[in-house]
C-alpha cells in the first residue's frame, strides 16, 4: 500500500530540489531523515517536512508502522514561474524567473517497495 506527501509551489528551483531528493530515493525512513537533517542544502528541510508526512500519513490513515517504511518514490515537477523583469542598460530589461516546484515523496512498506 503506498502513501504519498505532496508539496505545491515551492519557491525553489526544480533543478536544485532534485539534487535533494535523489539523496533519499529507495532509503528506508530513518536513514533518510538522517541524510535530510545533515544535508547543507536549504530545500532538504522542506523535503524533510513532505517526507514526515508521508510517514505521518500512512501512521494515522492506514495503520502502518514507520520503522517498516522505505522511501519507494520521490520527484519533482516543475511548477508555475514567476516572470519578472530587472531594468538593465539603455532602457531595455531583462527577465529574472523565480521557478517554483512540487515535491512528491511516496512511502510503502518495505516489502512491497
Amino acid at each position: 500500500m503506498e502513501v504519498k506527501a505532496v508539496s505545491k509551489y515551492v519557491r525553489v528551483s526544480p533543478r536544485k530540489a532534485r539534487v535533494v531528493v535523489d539523496l533519499i530515493r529507495g532509503k528506508q525512513i530513518e536513514n533518510a531523515r538522517e541524510i535530510l537533517a545533515f544535508s547543507e542544502r536549504a530545500i532538504a528541510e522542506t523535503v524533510l517536512k513532505t517526507l514526515n508526512s508521508a510517514v505521518a500519513n500512512a501512521e494515522h490513515n492506514n495503520n502502518l508502522r514507520a520503522d517498516n517504511l522505505v522511501v519507494k518514490t520521490a520527484f519533482v515537477d516543475e511548477g508555475p514561474t514567476l516572470k519578472r523583469i530587472r531594468p538593465r542598460a539603455k532602457g531595455s530589461a531583462s527577465r529574472i524567473n523565480k521557478r517554483t516546484s512540487h515535491i512528491t515523496i511516496i512511502v510503502a512498506p518495505r516489502e512491497e517497495a
